[in-house]
This record gives C-alpha cells, structure tokens and sequence, in this order.
C-alpha cells in the first residue's frame, strides 16, 4: 500500500504506516524501545531522552538521485553525528534504526542516573512498585552506586491532593509531562500543568475545584512513576496482591471495557472487595480511556445496605423468608393473575436477564405481552436495527471527509467517551455539525453549530439538507456519515420522530449499509440496547419480529395498575415510584420487585427479590454502536441474591411445574435460548464474545513504560450485530409520525444532564461527593429579570406534590425563555415543574 513505509530495525525489515514515530515503528515489531515521556496515544515532545537511538538515511547522489553504493556494493549510510530521540523522529523510506548501540545503552545509562539524582527510595511504599516503568528501566539500566551527593538531594513535598481524587507526590515526579499533555491534548481539559522552572519545576492544578476533569484518574494510568495515584487505591494494596477481573463499566451506552482488581483483606471479615477499577484496552469502544464515573462509581456494589435476602410481607410488613417461599409465592400469583399481570423492567440489566424476563410473560404465562421498560426516555430501538452504525465500524477511524452529526444530547455529560472520540475525529479532519436547544462542551469543535428553538429537533433534523449549503455539502458528500441522536428536550413520541427522520435522511444520503456509517443512539443506560434486543417491548417479539397480539405499554401498565386493570405487577431492576412515575401501588393486589435495594417501589411491595450486582456476576451487555460484550464477576455474592437471569428462571420452572428447566450458567441461556431466538445474536456465544485480536498500542505486558498501566484485553473485544441495510437496504422510508411539538407559552423548562448527578449509584461513592452536581435551575438574565430572580436564590421545584430544592444561577449562555435544570435525577413531570422562589440572597 502506498502509505505503507519500509525500514529496517535491529536488522528487522519491517512496514508501518507513514507518519509513524521511530519508536512506535519499533515497537510494532516488538523492539521495544525504552521511554518515560513518550505514549503512543499523545504528540511526541523529546522531553526524557531515553529513546535516543542510532538512525541511518540511504545516501542519494545529488544530481541524479541514485542511491550510493559502498566498495562491497552494499548501500551507503549516513548516521549522523549524534544519537537522535526516537519518539521524536517519523520514518521514511529505507531508514536503519539501531536501538541497542553502545553509545545508546550509555545514554539510558546516564539518564537513569539523572533521574535518580533526587527521586526518593521508597519502592517499597510506593503504590507504583510493581509495575513502576522507573523500577523496571532501573534494573536494566540503572548502576550500584550513584556519583550524586547526596547533600545536594532536592526534597519536596510528598502527598499533594489536587483534587479530592488524585495525589501528587513531587519527589516522584519526573517531569516527562504525560499528565499535562493528556490533559491538554486528549481530554481538552488543561487543568494541570507546569509550575516555576529548573529542579523546582512541579505539577500544579490551574481550576477550582482541583483537578476538574471527567478524565483525571487516567492520568494516573500513564504516569510512569508513583508521582500520581488516586485516593480509593493510594497505600491500598501493592499490585501482585491483586486478582484482576475482566468486565464492562455499568454506567452508560459506551460498554467501556474496564478490569476490577481486587483483594481478600481481613479487615472486611475475609470477603474479596474491590481496590482499584483500571481500563481495559478496547479501541473500538473506549480505546485505553474510562471516565471518572466508571472508575469511582462502584462502591454500590458493596453497600452495606444492599438487599440480602427475600422479604414478604406479612401482617403488613416486608419480613425475611426463604427463596422457596418467595418464588413459589410470585409464581402462584402470576400464574392466577393470568392476563391481568404486568411487567416493567430496567435498562441496566443483561441480556440475559431481559431474555428471562420477556419468556417468563410470553411462554410460562401464555402469551402474556403486557411488557415494557420501565423508564422510557429514547425511542428509535428498530431504526437503529435498520440503519444503524454498520458492523465493522470504529469512530476511531474517522476523520478527513467524514461528517459527524449530533444531535438533542449532551455527549460530555452522557457518554464522554464518546465526546472524546467524537471530538478527536473533529481534530483528524471530521466535519463536526452539533445540534441543540443550548451550548454543549461540543460546540467549540464543531464545524457547525445551530441552536434551535424548544421543540424544533424534528424539523431541523428533515431540513438538514436544504438549511445551509455548507452544511447540506457536508451531509449529502460525506465519505462516511454517522449520526447521533438523543432525547434533552423531547418526549419519548418525539424521539421516535426524530430517529425515524434521522433514518430517512441516511437512506436519502446513502450512508447505511457500510462500515462507519449510520445511526447511533444515544441510550440513557448501558443496555437499553439490550432492551429492544431481548424484545422488552409490548409490540415486539425477539429479533424485532412486529407481534400480533401486542399488549399493554408502559404507560397503559401504570394506568391499569391505578385503575384495578391490572392486578399483579413484577417489577425487575427499576423503581417506578421513585421516578414519578407511579403514585404508589394503586389498585394492584400483588407486586413483586427484583433489586439491589429497597428502593421507594420495593418498600410496596409484597415481595421483594435480592439480585446480584454486576460485579457478582457474568453476562453481557449491548452498547450504542451494538457491540455486544461479556462481564466476568469480580466480587463474592452478597447475602443470599441471586443474578436476575436465575431468579426469573426458577420463576418459570414453579409455574411451568418443571417443563422448563433453570439453566446452570448465564453462558447457557446466551448460547441454547437467545442465540436461538434472537437472529442478530445468531452466530455469538461466550467464546465468540470472548475472540482476542492483536491491537496497537500495545499496553500492559512486563514492562509497561510504553502504553501505561491500562489492561491488555485478554477476555475479548465483543461482536457487533449487523444492521438490517447491510444485507439488504430498506424497500421505503420510515413513516414518521405528525406530533404537535408546540410547548407551553411562558418559561420552558428543560432538564440537562450531568455525569455525577445525585441517585442511587453515585451516592455510594463519597469520594465524588464534593464534586456532585447541584440542582440548578440556570436561567438567561432576561428571564431572571422579568421572574425577580436574582443569581444563588433558594428556589424549590414543585412536581406533583413533591418539592425538589434548587439553586438559580444566571448565566448569558442560557437561550431566552428557557430554564435548564441541572443536577435532577431523571423525575417524571420534571420539566412541567412550577418553579417557586424560597428567598432573597443577602447582599453585602
């Protein structure tokens, strides 16, 4: 290939794309090259000079070009006179690197020695020991003795917080300036840097609060010394005490893969708990990056307060009883309940789980379609499995000619890592177009920016190509072209209109069908994906076949339920009455609820399940992009809960009188029940999700001073389903429905979302506590004006007879006659809020 170059390494003919640094080259070939500052993922800087390496250039005659020849007909070199870095130095044609010359080993040599002059000897405290690239070069390259004196040893402080997250000690620190730059170059948030010069010169936090950034912990991950470490593992564990775990953040529709280290420790009574959460290399899905959600929110898991045993109530209480009882109890009722019984369930569960779910209502009770999920925020879950993103795809290779759009969601705060990839396909040439009701954290990279009116998405998305030329060119002449879309400021009706609309405008464009381009939701869980799959859904059997007998949606469901329509409710991992979404039990004569805890719906109950977190158990997940991807569990169960797959089954066995047996392993019920039922999951099982392939960087492995402490993957990178338009491009367009998308007259209240916005699962980890979003209704100067509402005024938000606090905060980047309301956990009637002022501010 034309962009491929060819150079020689130690003696190794080797190829490597164009552009490739000397080292990066080497290292494709498994010539390792020492380095402190360099790391593939940042711009090479040159700062530490331990890749200093002997390079040699074909000499060329002048005049005609022709390459040189020594007396023994072998081409002739010019090596230079010196040693050259080679993070620093891109390859050409015919190049010879020598890495292991005499001069070069003297180099390191002698750097190591520098780098020692001050650097503390407390390896054996030093929560880097272990796995410390310093440590390792040390050994290599590093002498018995030094020729410093020490009375000339700089000393400087040794525990610096700049942050409630992560710690500095100053004397580790090296100065290869990763942090800085990941900070700068990779998260766009350059919140750390350089302070004061010479020997003096220190890491410093430039915002406030310290460190304030989604992505600190991973500098962390690439600082080759203890300089950095965070403060959930800070003097924690040593790391050949740790068992690692190979599993996927909870959080959102990413799948981030990450790997949970843990330890036994006596001081938990013996139990195995979780010390550390580390990426785990996947580049098509969050490369070697997690956010600090994923990496802090975990403790969850290990609540004290978690559910630990099933409860029934009797004489008006929730009282302790056996699995038996329990489940003989649900299954008798749901079996006498027959038509009259509802399901609701939540997006976090496995697919598993969802599969269970959905054949306890339609094969043990007959057919019963009376199924939904339990909080529906986006719709669009069959456009996607029409015309989303293509198998094969990875936003990794976007860039130069392709165009992104995004659409009615805030990617920074939902999915960052999905901002982060977005925005680096922005930096790589991509033309960005960003599409909202307000100013997002987007908006600075993108080509084009247009803030539309509340209740405008739909129309801007089907005018998209007739809006602008520019914009329309961008579209309708995009080598690739993927599209994000989400639900700030729409209804779940309006979210179908809108995915359908975005839809038609792929088909009309031609950007289905092939790799890198379609549609991708922007799901408000890490498995609603796996809702639609698994055919959670009233109108849809597995593998999107329509049904013909279509039950009772969400909506319906909680109707009937006040109404006496429906009679017994089973509720699996979502808590409608703490959403708003149901005022209480209503009319129903049995509930039945499966969770982590005793949630506002659980306390209702008449039975109530304790299922396993996912850290106690396998599955899999289904991600935005449709990859489908396996966990492992990492913790011991907690109590006596069960994983949500095996509960309903034994749910199944009890009504189907043992017809249908409990599976043993969730492995079985992927491989013998949902590849068989659902068509996309056809060709997948545990060992197929599991498929390991070589990937670059290169991370992890011995010595680690290359690519950082991220985990190689070794459990598997997944599978992503084909979307329908890949084998066969749809005969129509979608119909998209006429809604009546006119808002109220007067102030228009939008919720906005925040990645530590306060609910059940952040609030568990009290290392973010300081940094969780404060309810916030922020308001335009001219609204707050004509309101009487002046900037840090109580106000409290009146929703259906609940009263939210709230702060008001006036900002100029609000759009006029809107109100954003930031820090709410999702409620329903949020947004149809009346907004009440408490008091004054005092005023000095």
């Amino acid at each position: 290939m034309s962009d491929l170059v060819s150079i020689n390494v130690d003696g190794v003919d080797i190829e490597v794309p164009a552009g490739t640094t000397v080292v990066d080259a080497a290292m494709r070939a498994d010539i390792q090259i020492p380095v402190f500052c360099h790391h593939p993922k940042l711009e090479p800087v040159g700062m530490c000079r331990m890749c200093l390496v002997r390079i040699g250039m074909p000499v060329r005659d002048r005049a005609t070009g022709e390459l040189l020849k020594e007396p023994d007909g072998s081409v002739q070199y010019n090596w230079g006179r010196t040693l050259q870095t080679g993070c620093t130095v891109r390859v050409a044609p015919g190049m010879h690197v020598v890495t292991n010359s005499a001069e070069a080993k003297d180099a390191r040599d002698d750097i190591i020695e520098f780098l020692l002059t001050s650097h503390p000897l407390d390896c054996p405290i030093c929560d880097k020991g272990g796995e410390c690239p310093l440590q390792n070069l040390t050994m290599a390259h590093g002498g018995g003795t030094s020729r410093f004196n020490f009375n000339d040893k700089l000393t400087n402080d040794k525990s610096v917080p700049l942050g409630e997250l992560i710690y500095l000690d100053r004397e580790r620190c090296i100065q290869c300036a990763r942090c800085t730059r990941f900070q700068s170059e990779i998260a766009d948030d350059p919140v750390i840097a350089f302070h004061n010069r010479g020997r003096h010169l220190e890491i410093v936090t430039m915002s406030d609060p310290g460190f304030d950034s989604y992505w600190s912990g991973n500098t962390t991950d690439i600082c080759p010394v203890g300089a950095l470490t965070t403060a959930d593992f800070r003097f924690g564990a040593r790391p050949w005490e740790l068992t690692p775990a190979a599993t996927l953040s909870p959080h959102d529709a990413a799948g981030e893969n990450i790997t949970v280290s843990t330890r036994r420790e006596a001081k938990s009574g013996g139990r195995v708990v979780v010390k550390r959460i580390m990426p785990r290399q996947n580049e098509w899905v969050n490369e070697i990056w997690i956010s600090d959600r994923t990496r802090f929110v975990h403790h969850f898991a290990e609540a004290a307060d978690r559910l630990k045993m099933p409860l029934v109530r009797k004489n008006g209480q929730l009282t302790p009883t056996t699995w038996d009882e329990a489940l003989t109890l649900v299954a008798e009722k749901l079996a006498a309940t027959g038509e009259q019984a509802a399901g609701l369930a939540g997006d976090r569960l496995s697919n598993e789980d969802l599969f269970m779910f959905q054949k306890l209502f339609r094969k043990a009770l007959n057919k019963n379609n009376n199924i939904d999920l339990a909080n529906k925020r986006l719709a669009g879950g069959d456009v996607t499995a029409d015309v989303g993103i293509a198998s094969g795809s990875n936003l990794g290779d976007l860039g130069k000619g392709d165009t992104i759009v995004v659409i009615a969601t805030d990617l920074h705060e939902e999915v960052p890592i999905w901002w982060l990839r977005v925005k680096q396909a922005s930096e790589r040439g991509a033309r960005l177009i960003v599409l909202n009701v307000r100013e997002t954290r987007l908006d600075k990279h993108a080509s084009f920016v247009m803030h539309y009116a509340p209740g405008q998405a739909i129309a801007v998305a089907g005018n998209l190509l007739e809006h602008d030329e520019e914009v329309a060119t961008a579209v309708r002449d995009a080598d690739n072209l993927v599209i994000f879309y989400g639900y700030e400021g729409l209804s779940y009706d309006e979210t179908d209109a809108l995915a359908r609309t975005l839809g038609n405008l792929l088909l009309e464009t031609e950007h289905v069908g092939r790799p890198n381009n379609g549609l991708i939701a922007v799901w408000p869980r890490n498995n609603t994906q796996g809702v639609w799959d698994m055919a959670v859904h009233p109108g849809l059997t597995p593998g999107y076949r329509a049904d013909r007998n279509p039950g009772l949606d969400a909506n319906a469901i909680y109707a009937g339920a006040e109404s006496g329509d429906i009679t017994a409710l089973y509720i699996v991992g979502a808590d409608p009455v703490g959403d708003g979404l149901m005022p209480g039990r209503g009319a129903l004569d049995f509930m039945v609820v499966q969770e982590l805890f005793l949630t506002e719906t659980a306390q209702l109950a008449d039975v109530v399940l304790p299922a396993q977190s996912w850290l106690e158990r396998d599955g899999t997940f289904t991600n935005g992009e449709r990859r489908v991807q396996r966990y492992n569990p990492a913790i011991q169960k907690v109590g006596d809960s069960r994983p949500d797959w095996q509960i309903l089954a034994q749910v199944i066995e009890k009504i189907t009188e043992g017809s249908e047996k409990t599976p043993f392993a969730a492995s079985l019920v992927f491989s013998k029940e949902i590849a068989k039922s659902v068509r996309a999951y056809k060709d997948m099982d545990y060992r197929t999700l599991g498929q390991v392939v070589e990937q670059f960087p290169k991370v992890g492995g011995d010595d680690l001073y290359y690519g950082g402490t991220s985990y190689a993957n070794e459990a598997g990178i997944g599978q992503q389903w084909s979307a329908s338009a890949e084998s066969k491009k749809p005969k129509k367009p979608f119909d998209v429905p006429e809604l009546d998308v006119t808002r109220p007259a007067g102030l228009v209240l939008l919720r906005v979302a925040a990645l530590y916005t306060p609910g059940t699962l952040n609030q568990y980890s009290e290392l973010l506590h300081a940094r969780m979003a404060k309810p916030t209704v922020m308001l335009h100067y001219a609204d707050a004006d004509q309101l009487g509402i002046a900037d840090g005024m109580s106000l409290v938000l009146r929703v259906n007879g609940t009263e939210l606090p709230a702060t008001a905060s006036i900002q100029d980047g609000v759009p006029s006659g809107v109100a954003l309301l930031r820090g709410f956990a999702w409620r329903k009637g949020l947004e149809s809020a009346e907004i009440v002022k408490v008091q004054t501010p005092i005023t000095a």
